[in-house]
């Protein structure tokens, strides 16, 4: 039953986080914002939600294990599981301007986190407030940014959806409210459940089965584009990705209800806030070494073997 409840949620999530993203983006032509800012902040906003549901929910049930692992994990996924692939399928060209912006934000924002933690084993209102704050000058700078450049990436703003009438984009909220919601419900219940009853705990689990679950629609795109030989993720994306799920997933959950470390789960600051830094750092060097501005099959397989002992190490 507990298997049942995680695949039931995950799927909500992937179907509510989809129509969320419809709805955002049709609501946001309407009032006439413009496609820079929709694909900048209200996609990201959007595709964060399944993450923010399933944190808060945990919070609120008081397993901040999950709320943490659900995080920390995806952050590791999107580099490992779903950059280390898609680079295995097709080598990817890394853009220039990478490392000057989202790079040292991501290594910011990941040191403030560890930070805030190890302080005092919580990550509370104010803190998450800070978080939110240093989010939105961060999308400021860079909306100003990619304005004074022609080579601002908005291929993931659907210009049909301009045309999208009102009843749609409300029918799109209800399913995709309703979809998240239940699905973190039913996630978060399932988790805890599936921990009970194999004898793991529930950060092991939310490290590793949440956070590959909540990854699934980052990593399904990319290898469908790349399996096309069409233009593959971009880094900037899984980057933005992780610089959301730290800075607005548990900003936003620390400000509703502040999360604390649990005692009995001392690897979340002993060694997988590590890892998550570990992933996030190593990618300067493979960027660099020996082809510059290249992440290649080799690179990928390296990224995927690191996520594959993490894995292990994360379950034992």
């Amino acid at each position: 039953m507990s298997i049942v409840l995680v695949l039931a949620g995950l799927a909500l999530l992937v179907i509510g986080g989809e129509f969320l993203v419809r709805a955002s983006v049709g609501l946001s032509f309407k009032l006439k914002i413009s496609k820079l800012v929709i694909g900048m902040t209200v996609v990201s906003f959007a595709t964060s939600a399944p993450e923010l549901l399933v944190s808060l929910q945990a919070a609120l049930e008081g397993v901040s294990d999950i709320a943490l692992g659900n995080v920390i994990g995806s952050n590791i996924a999107n580099i490992g599981l779903v950059l280390g692939i898609t680079a295995i399928i097709s080598p990817l060209t890394v853009d220039k301007d990478f490392y000057k912006l989202n790079w040292p934000m991501m290594m910011l924002l990941s040191f403030a986190l560890y930070y805030f933690l190890k302080n005092d084993q919580v990550l509370s209102g104010w803190e998450g407030f800070s978080l939110m704050l240093v989010l939105i000058i961060f999308l400021v700078v860079l909306i100003r940014a990619s304005r004074k450049s022609s080579k601002a990436n908005l291929e993931e703003v659907d210009e049909t959806l301009s045309v999208v009438s009102n009843f749609k984009i409300i029918i799109w909220l209800l399913i995709g409210a309703l979809g998240l919601y239940y699905g973190s419900l039913w996630l978060v219940e399932g988790a805890e459940q599936l921990a009970l009853s194999i004898g793991i705990s529930d950060y092991a689990i939310s490290v590793t089965v949440i956070a590959i679950g909540t990854s699934v629609p980052e990593l399904a795109a990319s290898v469908i584009s790349a399996l096309k030989k069409e233009k593959a993720i971009s880094l900037g994306n899984l980057i933005g990705s992780n610089i959301f799920n730290i800075a607005s997933v548990l900003g936003l959950t620390a400000m509703i209800k502040p999360i604390e470390v649990n005692p009995n789960t001392p690897e979340i600051l002993s060694t997988n806030i590590f890892w998550m830094i570990g992933f996030a750092a190593i990618l300067i060097p493979l960027m660099l070494i020996p082809k510059r501005f290249e992440m290649g099959r080799l690179k990928g397989m390296l990224l995927f073997g690191a996520y594959l002992v993490f894995i292990y190490v994360a379950l034992r």
